[in-house]
């Protein structure tokens, strides 16, 4: 029973699901990217190569064999491999930015009812985040004037 319990906790878990949710989108996203190279990138190479030799076409036949070694379709994996993690590093960029965007800036609604942006806490030497409360920045170990608190800013249209 406590091994089923839990291996209930370990599935129902957020990291488990954004995994599977993340390998499914992979897949599907992975099967875009093999597309636009079979159907774009290689015929654009034998456009440019004056259509005598295309990615697809850089096969070495081997005796007794029916299969040979097939460059294009490692030079099709490798420009897969490329483009796909060239798109994951741009998604994680965007995504680091727009949390540390989203950590600074919190909105919330005022005592007055009014919209306002909660700014986390920085030291006013170094300006540096600091944690809440700290009278000493951590960064560059001046002595702030006050413990650190924060600081929320009327949103104006």
């Amino acid at each position: 029973m406590k091994f089923i319990s839990e291996f209930k906790e370990f599935i129902s878990r957020g990291s488990v699901m954004d995994m599977a949710v993340g390998i499914i989108i992979g897949a599907a996203f992975t099967a875009i990217v093999t597309s636009f190279v079979s159907d774009i990138v290689q015929p654009f190479i034998v456009l440019v190569s004056g259509g005598g030799t295309g990615v697809s076409g850089l096969v070495i036949p081997v005796e007794g064999t029916e299969n040979g070694i097939d460059f294009g379709a490692f030079i099709s994996a490798i420009i897969n491999f490329l483009i796909i993690a060239f798109v994951v590093f741009m998604l994680i960029k965007g995504i680091n930015k727009l949390h540390d965007a989203g950590g600074v800036l919190k909105k919330k609604m005022g005592k007055d009812g009014v919209e306002v942006i909660e700014k986390e806490p920085t030291c006013p030497f170094c300006l540096e985040t600091v944690n809440e409360g700290a009278t000493r920045c951590p960064h560059c170990a001046a002595e702030l004037p006050e413990p650190a608190a924060f600081t929320e800013e009327v949103i104006t249209d």
